[in-house]
C-alpha cells in the first residue's frame, strides 16, 4: 500500500510540474532588495526543459529548467540603484517582480533576543513613527519547522514604515538603519529568527554528524523520537493544564490583593506537547526551513543574537557555533561576515555573585561567543555586557545593540577607517613578578565610564584559588594584582552573568568583553546534550590533573575559505602561542591546564588542530559546491 501510494504521489508531482508555470520562491517578492557588486543567483521552477529568460536592469539571462523542473540564472554584479526597478521571468507564461532595489543585504538570525520586535524596545513609540525609509526593505520569515531541507518558506518584503517596522527584529533594524544612513545606499533585511531555540537547530544535518560533540545529542534525540508516545504526552499535559488552571487561580487571588507595583508575573503554564522530529529544539529542523530555503540569495552577511539556551553545554557551544556558522558559509558558497551579539548580562534568576571564582555558565557561553570570533576569519563581537536587566533576559536597548554590530560591519566590509568597531577585547597577559600586565585590542582612550579603579577583576595563584583583585589602567593595558597572591597565574574580568560593576570602556565607551586568561576546568565541560543538562555536572580532576581536550573549534570547508585558511589564524590574533612568562586565553580546542609563568605553555591539542586545518580537505558535496544549495538528505556530506 506505502508503494502505491508513494508511487501515485511521484505521478501527480510529475504531472503538476508538465503543467507548472514559471515560480520563483517566496524570497522573490515585490520590494524585494538585490546584493550590489556580486553575482546575483536567481532561481525557481518550471516545465522541464522549459526556456526561461530573466531580465533586469538592462541584463538578459537565458536558461532551461532541468528534468526536475529546476533553473537557475547569475545576473552580473551590480551598482547601488535605489531606483526601483521589475525583475522579470518569462517563460510560458511571465511573472513581474516590482519595485526592486539593488543594495546590501543582511540576515538577521537568532532566538528571542533577535525576534524581539521594535514595538517592544526602548523609545518604541517614537521609533516606529520615524521610520519612513522607502529603500530600507525587510523579510520577515515566518516560524516553521522541517525534517528535510525545503526550497520554500513563507515571507513578504515590506517597505520600513510605520506601518510595517513595529513587528520586525529590533536588532535587526537598527543595524539596517545605521548602514542605510551611514552609506546612502538600500539596505535589505532578512528575519529569520525564533525565540528559545539552540544553535543545533540552526545547523544542517549533514554539519551535525560530522562533529564529535554532537554524537549524544544526535542520538537522544533519535531515541526520543523512536519512544515519542503521543496519547502519554496529551495525557500529561492535560493533567498539568488542570493542576496550573488551580494554581492559578489562588496565585492571583493573592496577586490581586498586592499593590500593583508589588505583584509578580505569573508563572508560565505547561506548553502542549511537541512531536521530536517537528520540534523547533530538534537538530536541524529549523536550518531544514528557515535557512535551507533562502540559500542561496546573495547576501553581504549575517548578524547573529542566539546562546540563552545553549548556556548550560556553554563549552559544546565553542564547537556548536563555528560549526554553524562554516555550514552556512559553505552552502552559500561564500566566506560572508559574521557578527555575533555577545549575551548581554543578566541575573539569570541567581542573586548577584559577591565571591570571586564561582562557576557560571551564562559568563562560559559569553567566552564561547568571544572565542567564535577570535577564531574563526571575518567574524566579530559586539559586547552587549552594559544594557543587560537583571531581571528581563530581554535588554529592551536594542538600539545600541544595532549600532554596535553595524559598527563592525561599517569597519569590516565597508571601508571604514580611523574609529573604533568594538570595546576592549583581550589579547595577551604577561606575568611581571606579582602583578600581570593585560593587553588589549581595540582600546584606545581605555579609561573606566564611572572614572574609579577598573573593578571585577580576579586573580589566582597556582592553588587555582580565586580573589577580588586591585587594578589600574597603564596606557591600552590594565595592570592587576592581589598582595596575597605572590605567584599570579590567571586572571578573570567580568566573569559573572550580572554585576553592576564591569567598568571598563574605550574612549568611545564601548564595553569590554568579559575574558579569563587561565585554563582552568570550566562547569559546562562534559555537558554535551540538552537531554542531560539537569544531570548532575561531572566530576571534576584535580587541579593537577590535565582535563580532556574540549570542543575544537570546526575549520572552514575549503569551498568557504579563500586559499584554504585554517580556521584558527596567526598568533597575533589568538595568542596560543605565547612566549615565556605570559597566561595564554583559554580557545576552542584547548587542554584546560594551567600555565604556570615560568614555563612555556605547551598546547598539544590545539597545535594538533592548528596541523590537521593546515591540511583541510572540503567536506561538502560535489552538487552542494557546484549549485550552492544543499541536497536534500540527512546523510553526511561525502569527505
Amino acid at each position: 500500500m506505502k508503494r502505491r501510494v508513494s508511487a501515485l504521489t511521484l505521478f501527480l508531482s510529475i504531472g503538476a510540474l508538465a503543467h507548472a508555470d514559471v515560480k520563483l520562491p517566496s524570497i522573490f517578492t515585490d520590494h524585494l532588495v538585490l546584493q550590489r557588486g556580486e553575482t546575483v543567483p536567481v532561481w525557481g521552477t518550471a516545465k522541464p526543459g522549459e526556456e526561461v529568460k530573466v531580465n533586469f536592469a538592462g541584463q538578459s539571462k537565458t536558461t532551461k529548467a532541468d528534468k526536475r523542473g529546476r533553473w537557475k540564472v547569475a545576473l552580473d554584479a551590480m551598482k547601488e540603484n535605489a531606483k526601483p526597478a521589475d525583475l522579470v521571468i518569462a517563460g510560458k507564461n511571465s511573472v513581474t517582480i516590482k519595485d526592486v532595489l539593488v543594495g546590501e543585504v543582511w540576515i538577521c538570525s537568532g532566538q528571542s533576543n533577535m525576534q524581539w520586535t521594535v514595538a517592544s524596545s526602548n523609545n518604541a513609540e517614537q521609533e516606529i513613527k520615524s521610520a519612513k525609509f522607502p529603500a530600507i526593505r525587510m523579510f520577515n520569515i515566518e516560524r516553521e519547522t522541517a525534517t528535510s531541507p525545503q526550497d520554500d518558506c513563507k515571507g513578504v518584503w515590506l517597505e520600513a514604515n510605520p506601518q510595517n517596522v513595529g513587528n520586525f527584529s529590533a536588532a535587526g533594524y537598527f543595524f539596517g538603519r545605521k548602514l542605510h544612513e551611514d552609506l546612502k545606499v538600500p539596505v535589505g533585511l532578512i528575519n529569520t529568527s525564533w525565540g528559545g531555540t539552540r544553535v543545533e537547530a540552526w545547523t544542517s544535518m549533514e554539519a551535525l554528524k560530522q562533529r564529535p560533540s554532537a554524537k549524544a545529542m544526535l542520538a537522544d534525540w533519535t531515541k526520543s523520537e523512536k519512544t515519542w508516545d503521543e496519547k502519554k504526552e496529551k495525557a500529561v499535559y492535560e493533567k498539568q493544564a488542570a493542576d496550573y488552571k488551580a494554581m492559578r487561580a489562588k496565585f492571583d487571588a493573592e496577586n490581586n490583593k498586592l499593590p500593583p507595583d508589588k505583584r509578580k508575573p505569573a508563572p508560565r503554564g505547561p506548553q502542549p506537547p511537541v512531536e521530536p522530529a517537528k520540534s523547533q529544539h530538534h537538530p536541524a529542523a529549523i536550518y531544514n526551513r528557515m535557512i535551507a530555503s533562502i540559500i542561496p540569495y546573495a547576501v553581504k552577511g549575517a548578524i547573529w543574537y542566539q546562546g540563552e539556551s545553549n548556556q548550560k553545554r556553554a563549552m559544546q557551544y565553542q564547537e556548536l557555533l563555528p560549526t554553524m556558522i562554516n555550514d552556512w558559509r559553505t552552502r552559500w558558497g561564500k566566506e560572508f561576515s559574521f557578527y555575533i551579539v555577545q549575551l548581554a548580562e543578566f541575573g539569570n534568576g541567581r542573586p548577584p555573585t559577591t565571591e570571586p571564582g564561582v562557576a557560571d555558565p551564562w559568563v562560559e557561553l559569553q567566552e564561547a561567543q568571544l572565542l567564535t570570533a577570535l577564531t574563526l576569519s571575518k567574524c566579530g563581537l559586539a559586547v552587549a555586557n552594559d544594557i543587560g536587566e537583571e531581571k528581563d533576559i530581554h535588554p529592551k536597548n536594542k538600539q545600541e545593540v544595532g549600532r554596535r554590530l553595524a559598527l563592525w560591519a561599517l569597519a569590516k566590509d565597508y571601508g571604514r577607517t580611523g574609529t573604533l568597531y568594538s570595546g576592549p577585547i583581550y589579547k595577551s597577559a604577561k606575568i611581571d613578578g606579582d602583578n600581570v600586565r593585560v593587553n588589549f585590542d581595540q582600546a584606545a582612550g581605555l579609561k573606566t565610564r564611572d572614572g574609579k579603579a577598573p573593578a571585577t577583576f580576579q586573580i589566582a595563584g597556582s592553588d587555582q584559588k580565586w580573589q577580588w583583585a586591585k587594578a589600574k589602567i597603564d596606557g591600552e593595558a590594565v595592570v592587576v594584582w592581589n598582595d596575597a597572591v605572590k605567584k599570579p597565574v590567571g586572571v578573570r574580568y567580568a566573569w559573572t552573568s550580572w554585576s553592576k560593576d564591569d567598568n571598563l570602556v574605550n574612549k568611545d565607551g564601548l564595553p569590554a568583553s568579559c575574558f579569563r586568561t587561565d585554563d582552568f576546568i570550566p562547569s559546562t565541560l562534559g555537558v554535551v546534550s540538552p537531554f542531560a543538562e539537569n544531570a548532575p555536572a561531572p566530576s571534576a580532576p584535580a587541579p593537577q590533573t590535565k582535563a580532556a581536550a574540549p570542543a575544537k573549534a570546526a575549520a572552514p570547508p575549503a569551498s568557504a575559505a579563500p586559499n584554504n585558511k585554517p580556521a584558527v589564524p596567526d598568533r597575533k590574533k589568538t595568542q596560543d602561542q605565547p612566549p615565556k612568562a605570559e597566561v595564554r586565553a583559554n580557545a576552542p580546542g584547548s587542554t584546560g591546564t594551567s600555565v604556570k609563568p615560568d614555563d612555556k605553555p605547551k598546547d598539544k591539542a590545539k597545535e594538533k588542530l592548528r596541523k590537521k586545518n593546515k591540511g583541510a580537505k572540503a567536506e561538502t558535496e560535489e552538487k552542494t559546491a557546484q549549485s550552492g544549495k544543499p541536497e536534500k538528505s540527512d546523510a553526511p556530506a561525502k569527505k
